[in-house]
């Protein structure tokens, strides 16, 4: 149980100084980046996601 526990909370321990210490262009980016998530979202009806291809290189994971 306590194992199990600890598991569970030790990445969010980790990750949380690196919150903290990110720079704020990346702050930035990653705010630009969900708020035109939630553009594309609002734009669509009710249903599935369906992202155009001029959206896909937003959401492609950065190098380093």
């Amino acid at each position: 149980m306590i194992v199990s526990a600890l598991y569970k909370v030790t990445p969010k321990l980790l990750t949380f100084p690196s919150v903290l210490l990110r720079r704020g262009t990346a702050k930035d980016a990653e705010l630009l980046v969900l708020r035109h998530g939630n553009a594309v979202l609002r734009c669509q009806p009710a249903g599935p996601v369906r992202y155009e291809p001029a959206d896909r290189p937003w959401f492609a994971p950065c190098p380093g």
